[in-house]
Parts: C-alpha cells; sequence; structure tokens
C-alpha cells in the first residue's frame, strides 16, 4: 500500500541576483514552502507516520522550534494525539502556532534539557512515542527525500549540482542531505555544513574529532541550538567530503536581509547562515559552478524579527567591526 507523504514537493529556482553576482549557477531548494514551515515536515513526518503505522497513538516531542511545529502538523494530519514540551524560553508566537492547530502544548523547565527529560516522562505510558527533532534513522529517511527531488528537478532542466551547502543544528538534515546524495550515485558532492559562532556544535567535534558538547548556545540562530550533534552526523565525515563552515551572527543576519530583498521570502537566521556562504562569497565556495543551497526556512520569523535583524545587523546597526565582515 502505498503511503502519501505529509510533506510537498517544493521548487528548485535558480537565484539569479546571486548568480550573475557570483558568476554560478545558484540552485535553491525551497523547502520553507513546507505546510510547517521548514523542511523538517520531512523527516518528523515520516517517522510520526511510521510510529502511529507501528501502533503508536500518541506522539510527544520536545521542541520549542521547527521540529515541535513540524511534529504537531504531522500528528493532527494523522489524527493521533500530539504533546509538544517546550522550554519556557520559547516564544509566545511558537505557543500560539502548536495550539492553534490543535495540538498539545506542555511548557516545562528553564532550557531544553529540562523539557526533553518531560518528554520522555509521558513516554513511558506504552502508547507513546517519542518524537526526536533530529536524531532518528527515518527522520534521515525523509530528509533525503529533498535530495531526491532535487536531483530528479534538475536532470528535467538539464543540469546539475555540484555541491549541497546546508545549515547544521543536531544534524537531522544534513544526514539526510548525505543519504540523499549517497543512494542518488552523487556520493563524490561535497557538502558544505554551515553553522554561526555560538551555535558550532558540528565544528567543535571536528575540531577535537570527537563528539563535544558546547557549553551554551549564544548565536542569534537559535534554531541550530543543539549542544551536540547526532552521532550519524559526525561519523558521515568518515565516509563523504563533508566541510565544516563557521559563519558569525552578523553575516547570517544580512544574509536574510539580502535574502528578503532578492526573492521576496523571509528565512531565519539559522536558514540565513548557509545563505551567508553565497552572499559574502566565502573561499569555501569558489571552486563550485552548480552549488545547491537549502533553503531550510524556520517558522521563528516574521515581519517584527526582519525588523530587528535590520536595526541590529543592517547598516546602520552593525559596529565597525560587524560591517566590516559583511561586503557589500
Amino acid at each position: 500500500m502505498t503511503v502519501t507523504a505529509l510533506h510537498i514537493e517544493t521548487p528548485l529556482l535558480l537565484h539569479r541576483q546571486l548568480s550573475a553576482a557570483l558568476g554560478k549557477q545558484v540552485w535553491l531548494k525551497m523547502d520553507n514552502l513546507q505546510p510547517s514551515g521548514s523542511f523538517k515536515l520531512r523527516g518528523i513526518g515520516l517517522l510520526c507516520q511510521r510510529a502511529v503505522a507501528a501502533g503508536a497513538t500518541h506522539l510527544v516531542c520536545p521542541s520549542g522550534g521547527n521540529a515541535g511545529f513540524a511534529a504537531a502538523v504531522a500528528g493532527v494530519a494523522l489524527g493521533v494525539r500530539t504533546t509538544i514540551v517546550v522550554p519556557l524560553t520559547t516564544a509566545a508566537s511558537v505557543h500560539a502556532a502548536i495550539r492553534g492547530i490543535g495540538a498539545e502544548l506542555i511548557v516545562h523547565g528553564a532550557v531544553w534539557d529540562e523539557a526533553h527529560a518531560e518528554a520522555l516522562r509521558w513516554c513511558a505510558a506504552p502508547d507513546a512515542f517519542y518524537i526526536s527533532p533530529f536524531d532518528h534513522p527515518d527522520i534521515w529517511d525523509g530528509n533525503a527525500t529533498l535530495i531526491d527531488e532535487a536531483v530528479r528537478q534538475a536532470r528535467a532542466m538539464g543540469t546539475t549540482f555540484d555541491a549541497v551547502v546546508c545549515s547544521v543544528g543536531g544534524g537531522g538534515l544534513l544526514c539526510g542531505v548525505l543519504e540523499g546524495l549517497h543512494r542518488n550515485d552523487l556520493a563524490h558532492v561535497p557538502v558544505l555544513a554551515i553553522e554561526t559562532a555560538g551555535a558550532a556544535s558540528y565544528a567543535a567535534a571536528v575540531a577535537a574529532r570527537a563528539l563535544v558538547t558546547v557549553p551554551a548556545i549564544t548565536s542569534v540562530a537559535t534554531s541550530l541550538g543543539a549542544r551536540r550533534v547526532a552521532q550519524a552526523a559526525f561519523d558521515w565525515r568518515l565516509r563523504h567530503d563533508v566541510r565544516s563552515v563557521v559563519v558569525s551572527d552578523a553575516q547570517a543576519g544580512d544574509a536574510c536581509l539580502r535574502f528578503a530583498d532578492d526573492v521576496r521570502t523571509l528565512v531565519e537566521p539559522a536558514c540565513g547562515a548557509a545563505l551567508a556562504v553565497g552572499y559574502q562569497d566565502l573561499p569555501e565556495m569558489r571552486p563550485f559552478a552548480h552549488p545547491l543551497f537549502i533553503v531550510c526556512g524556520g517558522i521563528g520569523v516574521d515581519l517584527a524579527t526582519l525588523g530587528a535583524l535590520q536595526k541590529r545587523f543592517g547598516p546602520d546597526g552593525m559596529s565597525a567591526a560587524q560591517a566590516a565582515a559583511v561586503p557589500g
């Protein structure tokens, strides 16, 4: 029996302004257009579907951001009880979004670790199933469909891509991208794994050659705020050319502003981190003629947020040092 996916196929678009500026074909996989507002519905949706098919009647996800909202969208669509556990730091707008579609919301703990512990307590019930924000094979399998689509779409347009640029938080998207490349015979295509300073747990692990837990998340890109990446994301570096790149908050914020002007689309700084590699013309991207950027999206952005980014990271809001880091 064919099961209908909860996610949708998203466009593959040429970023005309950036392509012209860099002398490349810069491709955008617009996963911000998913019903959940981010790529997260691909993997979390598949995990939820498989859990329900196996008998789960109550889905529990500890996330105050995009993973939690994707789990809420998936659970409601599947018609099962869905509980999202968020820490006290979660924005009121996220509370409203989760409740607004019919999922249960529990606010517990000062930080995510405490919300996570509460979610695990709820999952002690026999019919409950724990939905990880990023660390599960079904999530990576679902996220790999992003590459399946991009490959098919690129071939239909008579083109290809020679690198993939994606943001890294806990590593669920990275694992999915890599899985997708390998199952489409593109194991030779490098992946640029982008983080912001202050949320760079993957870069820290690469530098240490071992998984590490960073002491705190201090970046404005809070959706990248996993203090420790998934083991699978770290292990992939032994099988694939994965290049860790860290950008500043100023560069990520500037990319959000430029992207809004160029593509008339709002994205979170977590997504802006990947876009910054192109907007900054960073050396790591220069060898590639057809880079594919994953526009991962995010629900944590609106006009007010963009205005705050403008004040903080626009030309009038940056310090001289920050301005020097963001070329025009």
